[in-house]
């Protein structure tokens, strides 16, 4: 073959004479099988590329025009010379970024093109001409959405297959899940108008809306529908082996699931019907659905709202996982930890002045606590302390901020009469912080909010059920009058108008719940609207400079109000009681046993047999004082001890056995000394779970 020279009118001349002696390096290499060496020759065709835009795209097109790709994919299919690579890997660097990330797509798709019909699509070189393509299709827009098609089918295919069984543990990888987003990113963005993201569309109507291409909305409907129908059949195998699976370690590919359920959710909403279709396939699949978010939903860049807004669809576990991605984790930045010196008769005053003093960034990383006046101890066991006694305080009605509810005394709402104190609204930012860090900080502090409170932080309308445990009377009262005979409601037996008598530090003022309100009689077509009323003014109106100041509070802390509101709508309001309060259940001796573990001491040992033995005949209130005082946890985890982020440890102390016990609650570790007899321990254990030794922190 003689060297072929171009000449004439055609544009970029040096650029066709040097394709040309590529072409004819390629053509000696296939026939004589001699190895020449044409990186160089590609290198140049890159740095003679354009600078401007316009002249770009047309020089580059020449590769494609003079059948370069094709020349490259041939040489690769016979002798493996992997050119095609080094040609593309070359680009980024010889390039304008713009020009790289604009025009190069088009030299990238004719090379994927060419692989796919030359060699297998498990090939390297094609997986990496693919990939290559997927990363640039977001930043170019001269590639039609039709080109990508097979690409986007091969990939869906990959990802569809596998098993999640206990017998074979396959899922999709990793890199074909982004390939797919990739591509798929691209496809919506083309599909989708943005004049018309907020519509549905009908499979039937597609022809009759112009502003879509009804082939590219037909085609991702069809996509979705095979991989909503795969992920269907992974999901089902997951369940029905989910015990298997929850005690595996190895990923399997399961942790691509989410993402891909992520995708398809945004892909259901584009169509009417199909999101409702989505979330009716994985309601059976709860529990593997839950199993996901636990083991792979993980903080970041991945945002978890289209699962948090179906709270049916999630159990308490999930969603305090997903929520708690909502909060800032605690640093290991020990030497820049917000640090505290706390005087006991003093400990709600000098811990308001600290932490509202501080930037709330110093606050999430480790607190150090130190009680003045006493042996200096610092650690989880004093600010699992610290954390108990200042929600005490702050929820302390006498203190005038919260109000308890009647019907159970650990659950509280802010107090309407919090104005005689003069800092009340500063408190209760600083009650929103001190709620919040002990989240952040996973500490169980013993108090609920009542369900109004809740509901109003979640930003969730408050029903006349809502007020039953903060106001049982009122809750009462309504109750009655929407239940009355409309008739004798009509005859103004109940002498009732649009107004609410408030009590002010002691003194009684009307408020009108309606213009003219004293003037408008309550009668049976209004009485709904007159109780709606009274709780709006009651449970809201009455509170909401408190309710605001809390949650600003709250939001110094996780960050911004978008978090604030996401963190307390997403949960139920048992949840938050879970994981303010811990576990409601009875100590589990065998549970308290299972997750001891001995020092000096044997299992084996007397003193050891006669512990447990004297612990199981102990009541519920010496159980958690024994508890307190060897851990400084007065509320277990749900989970019970399996959920402490400590093991327990039982040591035997070198201390007479005339002494009492000692903890050194930081470590989870109770020291007893080798008492003679059961009646001797029995009898130093009760003085600790009578008296109560560990109401306060003591080793």
């Amino acid at each position: 073959m003689a060297r072929k020279t171009f000449t004439g009118t055609l544009q970029y001349p040096q650029a066709w004479n040097l394709i040309g002696d590529i072409l004819y390096d390629i053509h000696v290499m296939c026939k004589a099988r001699i190895l020449i060496c044409i990186k160089s020759r590609l290198t140049r065709f890159l740095t003679m590329t354009p600078k401007d835009t316009n002249n770009a795209a047309s020089y580059l097109a020449t590769f494609v025009s003079s059948g370069a790709p094709e020349a490259l994919v041939k040489l690769y299919k016979v002798r493996a010379y992997d050119f095609i690579r080094y040609f593309i890997t070359s680009s980024k660097d010889e390039l304008r970024k713009p020009i790289y990330n604009e025009l190069f797509a088009p030299l990238v798709l004719e090379f994927c093109k060419l692989l796919r019909k030359a060699v297998t699509q498990d090939d390297a070189l094609y997986i990496f001409c693919r990939a290559s393509l997927g990363s640039m299709l977001n930043k170019t827009g001269i590639i039609s959405v039709q080109d990508i098609f097979p690409f986007v089918d091969e990939l869906a295919t990959k990802l569809s297959q596998g098993s999640v069984s206990s017998r074979e543990s396959i899922g999709p990888s990793l890199t074909h899940l982004l390939e797919f987003n990739n591509f798929l990113r691209f496809m919506m963005n083309a599909v989708v108008d943005p004049k018309a993201l907020d519509t549905l569309v009908p499979m039937r109507y597609y022809q009759k809306r112009p502003w879509y291409d009804h082939r590219q909305l037909g085609y991702l409907y069809s996509l979705y529908l095979i991989l909503m129908a795969n992920l269907q059949t992974r999901l089902t195998e997951m369940v029905d082996d989910i015990e298997v699976i929850r005690s595996v370690k190895q990923d399997g590919g399961w942790d691509q699931y989410l993402p891909i359920l992520k995708q398809l959710h945004y892909i259901s909403q584009l169509y009417e019907g199909a999101e409702e279709t989505f979330w009716t396939i994985l309601r059976p699949n709860k529990s593997a659905l839950c199993h996901l978010v636990i083991r792979y939903a993980k903080k970041g860049d991945e945002q978890y709202n289209w699962i948090l807004n179906h709270k049916d669809l999630t159990d308490f576990e999930s969603r305090r996982h997903l929520v708690m991605m909502l909060v800032p984790k605690v640093t290991h930045d020990y030497d820049n930890g917000h640090k505290m010196r706390i005087n006991r008769p003093n400990l709600l005053a000098e811990s308001f002045q600290s932490i509202n003093g501080a930037d709330p960034s110093s606050l999430c990383d480790p607190l150090s606590i130190v009680f003045t006046n006493e042996e200096e101890a610092t650690g989880n066991g004093v600010l699992r302390e610290w954390f108990m006694l200042v929600c005490q305080a702050i929820f302390n009605p006498q203190n005038a901020l919260f109000l308890a509810c009647p019907t159970d005394r650990r659950r509280f709402f802010p107090n309407p009469a919090s104005e005689v104190n003069p800092l009340h609204l500063e408190y209760f930012r600083f009650a929103g912080r001190v709620i919040a860090l002990a989240l952040v900080h996973k500490m169980h502090v013993g108090i609920v909010f009542g369900r109004a409170f809740f509901l109003q932080l979640a930003g969730i309308h408050v029903s006349l059920e809502d007020i039953k445990d903060a106001d049982p009377y009122l809750y009462s009262s309504c109750r009655q009058i929407l239940e009355m005979d409309p008739c004798v409601v009509d005859q103004d037996v109940l002498g009732l108008t649009f107004t609410w008598e408030v009590d002010e530090l002691g003194s009684k003022r009307v408020v009108e719940l309606l213009p003219d309100g004293e003037q408008i009689s309550v009668n049976s077509i209004n009485r709904n609207l007159y109780i709606d009323l009274i709780i709006e003014h009651q449970f809201v109106t009455s509170i909401s400079q408190q309710v605001s100041q809390f949650s600003e509070g709250f939001v110094d802390i996780v960050g911004n109000e978008e978090n604030k509101n996401l963190f307390f709508k997403s949960l139920e309001h048992e949840d938050l009681d879970r994981m303010l309060c811990g576990s409601e259940s009875e100590i589990s001796v065998d549970d308290w046993k299972a997750h001891t573990q001995y020092n000096r001491y044997k299992e084996t040992d007397l003193q050891i047999d006669w512990f447990w033995k004297i612990v199981g005949e102990m009541s519920v209130e010496q159980r958690k004082a024994l508890l307190f005082f060897w851990t400084s946890v007065k509320y277990l985890p749900v989970e019970g001890f399996c959920g402490l982020d400590l093991r327990l440890c039982i040591t035997k102390s070198d201390e007479t056995c005339d002494r009492l016990p000692s903890s050194h609650t930081c470590f989870y570790q109770l020291r007893i000394p080798a008492y003679p007899s059961m009646d001797v321990m029995k009898q130093r254990l009760n003085i600790i779970a009578d008296e109560h030794v560990g109401c306060g922190f003591g080793i």
